[in-house]
């Protein structure tokens, strides 16, 4: 014989030739050779050493056990105490009741939606994480719900959940913010041929997300596209100097010329503006060319104006000392006066008349 002690918390099964004969509460007991015993703690999930169904006929054991059934399209949310602990998938489960205080909530995963009641902290938990759909819409987003290629409505910003199951589900975002496209490196020919290389920029934003997603593909290329070939056809419209001179009319004109287009794509363009104008090596030099001989000549017109203005001046300045012989004598003595500045020492010789002589020189008649 075998002895066999069953604590507290604990539950014997005795089998006779697989054949389930007794169930054990706390106590110890005694068996012939011929009998096997499995001690089982009632704190954990129960595994049965042979088919559920066959224990269950056990009217004692079926009502100590707790069965679970999860069929293929549901989940079973294990609570011990008040707190998650497992997430349980298709199968049978067995707990022992009493010690341990369990809860099971069921759901359906066969559809994707989830109950909006549903609490946001279990469907951000580790464990149930695998098994749900998490998108995030931005504040500066608007999105389209497809749902197995089909379309199913507009989404606002916010954060959304469905379950994981064969249904396909995808969501397309866009930008609904102020957007910037660049246009770069455009090759161009003005209506003289001459051959230019253009830097540009447009800001647009989205207005009709129905038409930019659902009836446009990649609405950005669209547009990009439309964009260069209305900037082509403006340029090619315009000699070389004469874009120049209209190159601030850029801007009205194909804001006004791309205004239909990008309605179609459901943007609005709200912004164009071109960057650089980049001219070839040879015309580079050639307006180099152009620009200094523009410049050598308003020179050149300065300078004559400046000495025709100081030549009229002497002339009236002539006029005005023929006309007032103590202006003359002034103007003799402001010159002596400069010569004399730049004289350090003046040495007279001769007679007495010398002095006489200078007196005269300097004393106005």
């Amino acid at each position: 014989m075998k002895q066999v002690k069953v604590n507290a918390y604990e539950v014997g099964l005795v089998f006779r030739k697989g054949a389930l004969q007794k169930v054990l509460e706390q106590g110890t007991y005694w068996f012939w050779k011929g009998e096997q015993v499995y001690v089982y703690d009632t704190t954990r999930e129960f595994i049965a050493p042979v088919e559920l169904n066959i224990l269950l006929a056990n009217e004692q054991l079926a009502a100590m056990l707790e069965l679970v059934e999860v069929k293929d399209t549901e989940l079973v949310l294990q609570y011990v105490n008040g707190i998650l602990k497992a997430v349980l998938k298709a199968g049978r489960y067995t707990f022992w009741k009493g010690p341990v205080n369990y809860a099971f909530v069921k759901v359906d995963i066969s559809k994707v939606a989830i109950d909006p009641g549903f609490d946001r902290m279990v469907l951000n938990h580790a464990l149930l994480a695998p098994y749900v759909r998490t998108y995030t819409i931005e504040n500066y987003e608007k999105g389209v719900l497809f749902m197995d290629g089909k379309f199913e409505g507009f989404l606002e910003s916010g954060i959304y959940h469905w379950w994981k199951n064969p249904v396909v589900i995808q969501v397309a975002k866009v930008d609904t913010r102020q957007l910037q496209v660049e246009i770069n490196g455009q090759e161009i020919l003005t209506k003289d041929k001459a051959a230019l290389r253009l830097n540009a920029w447009a800001q647009y934003k989205v207005l009709d997300i129905e038409k930019a997603l659902l009836q446009n593909k990649e609405y950005e290329r669209q547009l990009y596209i439309s964009i260069q070939l209305v900037l082509r056809e403006y340029v090619a419209g315009f000699g070389f100097d004469e874009l120049l001179e209209k190159k601030e009319a850029i801007a009205p004109y194909m804001l006004e010329r791309i205004k239909d287009k990008a309605e179609a794509l459901g943007v609005e363009v709200v912004g164009f503006g071109i960057r650089d104008i980049i001219l070839p090596g040879d015309v580079k030099e050639i307006m180099n060319q152009v620009l200094v001989a523009e410049k050598r000549a308003q020179a050149n017109t300065i300078m004559r104006r400046e000495e025709t203005a100081s030549t009229r001046s002497l002339l009236n300045t002539a006029k005005l000392m023929e006309e007032n012989a103590m202006l003359w004598k002034l103007k003799e003595m402001e010159y002596v006066e400069k010569i004399a500045e730049k004289i350090s020492t003046i040495t007279v010789n001769g007679n007495g008349k010398l002095v006489e002589q200078l007196k005269e020189l300097f004393t106005p008649k």
